[in-house]
């Protein structure tokens, strides 16, 4: 059975629609950009959809969020993880964010443990600009909340 996770997309509309994305951390992420971001999201097994999508939220970003959400469906990723997303307007200030962390050998079998944090940056960007820095399975989410938040999305090629 594939593995699941749940998340949600912030968005805010400044003149365009907007939508939050977070960067992973830790040394295997530290160089990579396009395709490696991704919504707030994490996965979940004995509890339902939303409320692992709020907890992870509140994890990957320390903020908690009260806000009604709306869902925009699934996707499955390229390594057969479905994630379930949640939509919600909601404005935040990336100063005030503070991830989660998480532990780790590295250097790889070097026997030192070291903590890094499980988001390392987050920002605001357009649909057009999330579109090439978001998980390419993650796509389709973005087309969702724009119709979800009634604003057309940017279209860009997408590749191979």
């Amino acid at each position: 059975m594939p593995s699941k996770s749940a998340g949600i997309i912030a968005y805010r509309k400044r003149g365009e629609l907007e939508v939050l994305l977070v960067h992973p951390g830790g040394p295997f992420w530290r160089n990579k950009d396009l395709g490696a971001w991704s919504i707030p999201k994490g996965e979940y097994a004995d509890e339902d959809a939303e409320t692992a999508a709020r907890r992870e939220f509140a994890e990957e970003l320390g903020l908690e969020l009260s806000t009604p959400l709306t869902s925009i469906g699934q996707v499955r990723q390229r390594g057969g993880k479905i994630v379930t997303a949640f939509a919600a307007e909601f404005d935040v200030d990336l100063r005030s964010i503070r991830s989660n962390t998480f532990e780790m050998e590295w250097p790889p079998r070097s026997g030192k443990r070291q903590t890094f944090p499980e988001v390392d940056r987050a920002e605001w960007f357009t649909l057009a600009a999330a579109h090439e820095k978001i998980n390419a399975g993650q796509r389709p989410l973005l087309e969702r909340l724009a119709q979800v938040a009634g604003s057309t999305p940017s279209r860009r090629p997408t590749p191979p």
